[in-house]
């Protein structure tokens, strides 16, 4: 079998599928590898850059997806929407942190904005904790109505309404069996 990291992931990959899958149908991009960060936080001068490091943790079952995914219904977004999943794509992951937020102390889930690579926005656990999605989503159309220009919705509102929010927390996911 063939694996993406060097290093395997923490939970079953098949488990979190649901997790990943909510992004990607609100139109973000996966990076996978330390490679694929590099190549997409490249963006052109003046592109805001949106970045999720996506949880199996409770509040981004409750909060950061769900709100995330209804703040890019907005009239305006960023240019490009990029997701890393902590615990699953450990490398890329890893090297996002060091290289695109040195000093920032590490948090899942975690929602950055870069332009230029300086970032712009960000929340991080302990702003998403005890918030609603609609509240998580309020202060993400606020920063994207500051800094971005790109035309949204990132998906149809016909395709949101399609997404479907897993709900599980990491206390019910199986661990990987490495």
């Amino acid at each position: 079998m063939f694996t993406i990291n060097s290093r395997g992931p923490i939970y079953e990959p098949e488990a979190v599928q649901p997790m990943r899958d909510e992004l990607v149908a609100a139109g973000f991009t996966e990076m996978l590898t330390a490679e694929d960060v590099d190549n997409y936080m490249s963006a052109e001068k003046d592109k805001t850059v949106l970045v999720m490091i996506n949880s199996v943790c409770g509040c981004a079952a409750g909060s950061a997806r769900p709100g995330i995914t209804l703040a890019l219904q907005n009239k305006i977004i960023p240019d490009y929407i990029y997701t890393v999943f902590a615990g699953q794509d450990r490398d890329a992951v890893d090297h996002l942190r060091q290289n695109y937020l040195p000093g920032i102390p590490p948090s899942s889930p975690f929602i950055v904005m870069f332009r230029d690579g300086e970032v712009i926005f960000l929340m991080q656990r302990l702003n998403i904790e005890g918030k609603t999605a609609d509240m998580v989503a309020s202060e993400l159309t606020e920063a994207f109505n500051t800094h971005c220009t790109k035309e949204g919705p990132s998906v149809s509102p016909e395709v949101y309404e399609q997404i479907l929010h897993a709900k599980a927390c990491g206390s019910k996911i199986p661990l990987a069996k490495n």
